[in-house]
């Protein structure tokens, strides 16, 4: 039963032609929170909420377990080309786990993403690399000690 009504939940977002609210739909309408919630067996959870500016940035996601209770929190913020630059993701009991920060070049490519822990010590990064005509080539994921531990290639091909 549950999977049924999950299918007939996405069809009809299909139909809809829509799976969330865009930028603009949310800009547009002066959303502020759009909540899903999920009704089984007569009961109704929360799934996720989020959260909005005035500008139809997102800048809170909450994800909900399967009891309806906080799972996780994300805050965002942005620079002054709508970019996210932050992301602070905390726990159920709005304790900081990481904090994700983007830096993009002057083109508005994401250069690098750095992943720090509660105490503000660098865990991890992601470094991007993209050819002549803007397209991502490379990610490099380089660990605290500045160790290349993954390379993620990307290509093209074109008609």
């Amino acid at each position: 039963m549950k999977t049924l009504l999950y299918l007939l939940a996405f069809l009809f977002l299909i139909n809809e032609g829509f799976l969330a609210q865009s930028k603009k739909e949310v800009k547009k309408n002066k959303i502020n929170i759009a909540t899903v919630t999920v009704t089984e067996n007569g009961k109704t959870l929360n799934e996720s909420s989020r959260k909005f500016d005035a500008k139809g940035n997102e800048i809170e996601f909450v994800d909900y377990n399967k009891e309806g209770k906080i799972k996780e929190i994300h805050r965002y913020k942005y620079n002054s080309n709508g970019d996210e630059v932050e992301d602070e993701q905390s726990d159920a009991t709005n304790k900081l786990v990481q904090k994700k920060i983007t830096k993009y070049n002057m083109l508005g490519e994401k250069t690098e993403e750095l992943f720090y822990d509660p105490a503000n010590k660098l865990i991890k990064k992601h470094s991007y690399t993209y050819d002549n005509k803007g397209l991502k080539t490379e990610r490099k994921t380089i660990d605290a000690e500045g160790k290349v531990i993954a390379i993620k290639k990307h290509s093209y091909s074109f008609k």
